[in-house]
């Protein structure tokens, strides 16, 4: 669930970035995404309170907080995920020896993979996505 809301998350940062402030509202960012408005604003709301935008109430829209260069990705994986949630949960399996040390063992590994991601989201930034799309 993180991950759609991830992706969901940067395709609204990367609109705000493209588009003229004040033309980004609900209705128009759920238009270009494909869903409901009311998803946008659950989401614009966790971006706005992790300091990634600003939301003007009725028709004024939502902006960027900050500059595109200095959001990072990682920011936005933040926003979107639940504290101490995994990424990757791992099976618990029957209370056992066999069990525990599988866990042990997965949940060492996840846990790596899970900083790998969250390393190479920290070294992206939304500019960085928004001379992607331009370029594409």
């Amino acid at each position: 669930m993180v991950a759609t809301r991830f992706a969901v998350a940067i395709h609204i940062l990367l609109l705000l970035a493209r588009e003229p402030a004040g033309q980004s509202t609900s209705g128009r960012l759920a238009e270009s995404i494909g869903t409901n408005p009311v998803v946008i604003r659950r989401l614009a709301g966790q971006l706005a309170r992790a300091g990634l935008i600003r939301i003007r109430r009725g028709p004024g829209g939502a902006e960027l907080a900050r500059p595109a260069d200095a959001i990072t990705l990682a920011e936005v994986w933040e926003a979107m995920r639940r504290p101490g949630t995994p990424l990757l949960p791992a099976h618990r399996g029957v209370q056992g020896v066999e069990s525990a040390d599988v866990l042990g063992l997965l949940r060492g590994v996840l846990d790596e993979a899970e900083q790998a991601m969250q390393h190479r989201l920290a070294a992206t930034t939304l500019g960085a996505m928004v001379a992607r799309l331009q370029a594409a």
